[in-house]
């Protein structure tokens, strides 16, 4: 991590994020660090693809913003939270912001609408928890997680206590709007579509 290895500290921040230059990308989720290497798979690209290109035909003209990884996202734990002492920058597969008052040019600062993760061998269990519990906890109010191997997409909605419920699990012959979104219909077929 370069200028990271350099300093004895037990957590990290945004301004030592914004300092390492050793070509790797990385997370950090309360100050701790996680590498985000190997580079993603063939079969995770294309779902990035094809689900980024459905978001984006759809939003265009509209206020809300789709954004693909690399993209960072902070979770300031305040507002007006300096971003130098911000403790958690992430890197979803995919966000949808529709408060344009977050986005700058690091990327977005507070809570994404929408988010996606499509899981791999390296992240899976990252994504299954810190960033389950991070998305939860920051209010994102929708939190799709996608098994590419399975072909199955799992959906998790903030209720109205501030947790999500259980998920709601849609396969290949499925349809599915997202809350945010309720004119959009997303046609899981296409999301693994080749």
């Amino acid at each position: 991590m370069g200028y990271a290895l350099k300093k004895e500290i037990e957590k990290y921040t945004y301004y030592d994020y914004k300092n390492w230059n050793d070509g790797e990308r990385y997370e950090l989720i309360d100050g701790e660090v996680y590498n985000m290497s190997p580079a993603p798979r063939k079969s995770h690209q294309i779902i990035s693809m094809n689900l980024s290109r459905i978001f984006s035909s759809y939003l265009k003209g509209k206020s809300c913003k789709v954004f693909a990884a690399p993209f960072d996202v902070r979770f300031p734990e305040y507002q007006d939270q300096n971003d130098d002492d911000i403790e958690t920058v992430v890197q979803p597969d995919i966000s949808i912001i529709c408060d344009n008052d977050k986005l700058d040019d690091a990327g977005c600062k507070g809570a994404p609408d929408l988010i996606v993760e499509i899981l791999s061998p390296h992240t899976s269990r990252k994504d299954l928890n810190e960033k389950f519990y991070l998305y939860e906890k920051h209010k994102v109010k929708e939190y799709w997680v996608i098994y590419s191997y399975e072909r199955l997409l799992h959906v998790y909605k903030l209720g109205e206590d501030g947790k999500y419920g259980s998920s709601v699990i849609y396969g290949l012959d499925d349809k599915l709007s997202p809350t945010i979104f309720p004119e959009l219909i997303v046609d899981i077929n296409e999301v693994f579509e080749e």
